[in-house]
């Protein structure tokens, strides 16, 4: 099967209901996409597939065949990442920092698809469950990135 991820075709081969996100961290080596319920819920395997944010830990590989697949390792390879890591740093967001990979990836593809949300729309789309509790700090820097 042959995927691309972070602007890079990989050839895998895999079992094609395997989970994109074992596939990003076993196959690719790639371990910046955690993985954290297992059940699309927490959100810290979030990764942006063709811009829209996913659950990596749920999504079949095979769905993504033919997609662009963005993962935090390539996050700021993008003007709208490298804001929002900015702004993590600048608001001091991560704590114990397991979910913001996911966090990030969130932001961003928000961000590219709203590039001035409003805070009910930053609610709606932040919805990554983080253990620490830093979502006022999450909030301000997506607010920081829509006012920049």
């Amino acid at each position: 099967m042959e995927l691309r991820i972070n602007g890079m075709t990989h050839q895998i081969d895999v079992e094609p209901e395997t989970p994109l996100l074992w596939v990003i961290r076993e196959e690719l080596g790639m371990t910046g996409t955690k993985y954290g319920c297992g059940l699309a819920q927490c959100g810290a395997c979030t990764v942006m597939i063709d811009g829209r944010v996913a659950r990596s830990c749920v999504t079949p590989v095979e769905s993504v065949a033919g997609a662009e697949v963005t993962t935090i390792e390539a996050v700021e390879t993008d003007p709208v990442g490298r804001k929002v890591v900015a702004a993590w740093i600048d608001n001091q967001v991560p704590q114990c920092g397991y979910c913001q990979s996911g966090q990030v990836m969130a932001a961003v593809a928000l961000l590219k698809e709203n590039p001035s949300p409003g805070e009910s729309e930053i609610t709606e789309a932040m919805v990554n469950l983080c253990r620490c509790a830093t979502y006022n700090a999450i909030h301000a820097a997506v607010r920081q990135v829509a006012k920049a």
